[in-house]
């Protein structure tokens, strides 16, 4: 791993600076960095790979997300860093660096949103955009200490935005700044809502809390502990339980078929070099059969039933973002993977569910940014927003 060195979160430019947005709006004088998969008329897209980078031309148009931020008054000051084919959840790009993680030095900043994450967590920007298949906005959110949502699947039009697992490919956004973290669902959003509807319980993932670190566990516990008269806390839920490796193996064998159908002829026909571990996950994609992953949907199809009668009558579940705070960009492939593995379990209800999850930079444990996550029922993207401003103040606990 230190062959990779540690970068700015930002990709160059190789096309004209993009327009400034207008100069009214909700988003007016705020400053924005784009994960680089997003169309910016004039410029070509990597999806963190070089070869991409070379073999495709300029957009001509703006993604539908980048047309909405600047007719939003937003003015775009970067593209960002990401992980190659958006295929991990470290954010460490053999081509391109690892971007630097700003409230973890000399640690990954996770993936696959990297750079974007990176620029909201050093300040270099107000807010950034990025996606989330499987945990690629909510987990360098966390690892990186700032406010990340993944938005439920559909809400947000990803016109020119190159996808990846189409069945779970979702927007999401960062910032430090909770007021701006809120305001930037009224742009992104369809159907935006500014009336909330109240929230009539939370239910904390005890499952969820047992897989985590003993640091991470016990910082949320007490986080939520400290609030359970304004967070109504209800109940204790296990969201999957002893069934949590088949959730995990039914979306990885899904997940892999959906990245073969959108990467393959191209990985086949200019037969890129992949950094590692992309290298092994393609070559692992390439071998789901049809059948195997006819049978993962079925069985996902059961888990996103489960999952909406655990937050039927506006119920939102609590659990950690992730299981441990940032690895050292010096950890070993295997320590990573692990990480990969361990991540992996927590954050694929939402992936598989469609369903929205906001993630809090609750405060730190030896140093590190902790995350603690919300996810909601279907729609319930502004209700987790408001609920993120509103906690915002009782953020900043460190163990």
């Amino acid at each position: 791993m230190s062959r990779i060195g540690l970068q700015s979160a930002y990709m160059a430019f190789t096309g004209p600076q993009p327009q400034v947005g207008q100069q009214a709006g909700p988003l007016a004088g705020l400053t924005v960095a784009i994960k680089d998969m997003f169309d910016i008329a004039g410029e070509r897209v990597s999806g963190g790979s070089p070869a991409w980078l070379d073999s495709h031309a300029p957009a001509k148009n703006n993604s539908a997300v980048v047309d909405r931020l600047l007719c939003a008054g937003a003015e775009i000051v970067g593209k960002t860093i990401c992980d190659e084919f958006f295929y991990s959840v470290t954010g460490t790009n053999h081509h391109f660096g690892v971007p630097i993680n700003p409230r973890a030095p000399g640690c990954i900043p996770g993936g696959s949103s990297s750079g974007s994450a990176s620029a909201a967590s050093s300040g270099s920007c107000d807010l950034s955009i990025g996606s989330d298949t499987g945990g690629s906005v909510r987990v360098p959110a966390s690892l990186c200490g700032v406010y990340g949502i993944r938005v439920s699947h559909g809400r947000i039009d990803l016109k020119g935005a190159m996808p990846m697992a189409p069945s779970f490919d979702a927007c999401g956004w960062f910032s430090a700044v909770p007021g701006v973290f809120s305001r930037v669902g009224q742009v992104l959003l369809e159907g935006f809502r500014h009336e909330v509807e109240p929230i009539n319980r939370f239910r904390l993932a005890t499952d969820m809390l047992k897989i985590a670190d003993p640091a991470v566990s016990d910082l949320c516990s007490g986080f939520v502990e400290a609030l359970s008269g304004r967070l109504n806390l209800s109940e204790s839920v296990e969201i999957a339980g002893r069934d949590i490796d088949n959730w995990r193996d039914n979306f990885r064998i899904v997940q892999a078929f959906e990245v073969w159908k959108t990467f393959g002829s191209f990985v086949e026909q200019a037969k890129p070099l992949l950094g590692p571990g992309i290298h092994e996950r393609m070559r692992d994609a390439k071998a789901i059969t049809p059948e195997a992953a006819e049978e993962g949907r079925n069985a996902l199809a059961a888990i996103r039933e489960k999952m909406e009668a655990l937050t039927a009558n506006n119920t939102v579940l609590i659990f950690p973002t992730c299981p441990a705070t940032a690895p050292s960009v010096q950890s070993s492939p295997e320590e990573l993977n692990e990480f990969r593995t361990r991540t992996m379990r927590m954050v694929c209800a939402a992936s598989i569910s469609g369903l929205p999850q906001v993630t809090l930079p609750i405060g730190t444990t030896s140093g590190s940014p902790v995350g603690l996550s919300f996810l909601g029922w279907r729609g319930s993207d502004e209700e987790l927003l408001a609920l993120a401003r509103s906690l915002s103040r009782h953020v900043g606990v460190t163990s």
